[in-house]
């Protein structure tokens, strides 16, 4: 299945260790690199995260941003009461003593130590952020198969055109070949000095060898036919199609040069611009 490698997505999760939100933001690249932006206290997950995304991913440059929303609820508040005995009966004391000298009980929970929150349950925490990633992953890959399918339609369009180009030159290569025998004929009929029996047929053998593209053209098919295989998979393809890319190149580049015919030589033009055109859109496929 074809995927583009440029997309966003991001979601939110609440549970017992707190809600999170995690945003993923992703690129084309060559591999799989990641950017990681982790609250301090998840940062231990940053291993078992990167396996995660890896085994969804092949391929793009993700950056993946969490945060928490709001205050975490992953622990307990748990109160020193020893210590809340000691500051009551000096309280208690200093009243005795001081009798405009009034301490409230809040105050006494504000002194330090006195309130303290449990850490959260490492497990805990690790599962909320695993489900706030797998739902943004899940919407990261749906909206890079609905761009691949975009893609997808764009270069089975370029492979049309392809096709009808090299079906074209094909049916071209009588008329040139014909022509090309006129020619020699018109160039050896001006030389004064008389020809050889068979210097014709050998020089025209020669040079309809050298004009041949008939490989060209098949191997050209067999491209076409081979990427819109490849199309079809529900693999990640990018490394393929940017190989066949190379290929489709070369031997559109080899049909130019073996050109005797203004035809020819514009139809190479032509499979030139697109196959760099489905070069640039392959580049955004994983």
């Amino acid at each position: 299945m074809i995927r583009s490698m440029t997309a966003y997505a991001s979601a939110e999760a609440s549970g017992p260790a707190g809600s999170l939100s995690c945003e993923l933001r992703t690129v084309n690249h060559r591999y799989l690199e990641l950017s990681l932006r982790l609250p301090d206290e998840l940062r231990s997950a940053e291993p078992a995260l990167r396996e995660r995304v890896a085994a969804r991913l092949s391929r793009g440059k993700l950056d993946i941003s969490v945060r928490r929303l709001g205050e975490s609820r992953g622990g307990s508040l748990q109160v020193d009461h020893t210590l809340l005995g000691r500051l009551s009966e000096l309280a208690l004391d200093f009243d005795a003593r001081f009798p405009r000298l009034h301490v409230e009980f809040a105050e006494l929970l504000r002194f330090p130590g006195v309130l303290q929150q449990a850490e959260a349950d490492p497990e805990a925490q690790q599962a909320a952020l695993f489900e706030v990633l797998d739902r943004a992953l899940d919407a990261l890959t749906a909206t890079r198969e609905r761009e691949g399918a975009k893609l997808g339609e764009i270069l089975r369009e370029k492979l049309d055109a392809i096709e009808r180009i090299v079906a074209e030159v094909r049916g071209w290569m009588p008329q040139i070949r014909t022509a090309l025998r006129a020619r020699l004929e018109t160039r050896l009929a001006d030389l004064k000095q008389p020809v050889e029996p068979g210097r014709l047929e050998q020089e025209l053998v020669l040079q309809i060898t050298r004009a041949d593209v008939d490989e060209e053209l098949d191997r050209l098919s067999t491209h076409i036919g081979e990427t819109r295989r490849v199309l079809g998979l529900k693999e990640p393809v990018g490394r393929r199609l940017d190989f066949l890319m190379q290929e489709f190149n070369r031997e559109a580049n080899t049909l130019g040069s073996k050109s005797v015919d203004p035809r020819s030589t514009n139809a190479a033009v032509e499979l030139k611009v697109l196959i760099e055109q489905m070069r640039e859109q392959v580049q955004n496929i994983e």
